[in-house]
């Protein structure tokens, strides 16, 4: 399955980069496991930020930030078979975990619970 890892990457870092760095670490963590099991781990920051760079993104929360980086996990979620929410306070996490129940796909709270990953 490709399960999109969702979790705070911006929120509650004062967009203090290496705090953002520091998420993006705690989000990747999982992945190993997920691929150990078969599946493709997915993190929404993984082609967003590439994305952002090549459109010429400068300040973290600039126009192009809000235009992308939200987007492109909606975008993912038309291709991911589930999502393993971490814990930690995020608007985009939880929204991705809404759009996920609307649209009938499995939502995970423990690595633990994913198929394959007991």
């Amino acid at each position: 399955m490709l399960i999109l890892i969702a979790g705070p990457y911006r929120s509650g870092t004062g967009d203090d980069p290496a705090k953002m760095a520091a998420n993006l670490q705690r989000l990747e963590q999982p992945s190993h496991r997920l691929f150990k099991a078969g599946h493709v781990p997915m993190i929404g920051e993984w082609v967003a930020l590439p994305v952002w760079n090549a459109a010429g993104g400068k300040a973290v929360g600039d126009d192009l930030y809000d235009e992308i980086f939200h987007p492109v996990a909606g975008r993912l979620l038309q291709l991911c078979d589930g999502v393993l929410r971490l814990e930690g306070e995020s608007k985009g996490a939880d929204n991705d975990v809404r759009i996920a129940r609307e649209r009938g796909i499995p939502v995970w709270h423990r690595v633990e619970d994913v198929p394959g990953c007991a």
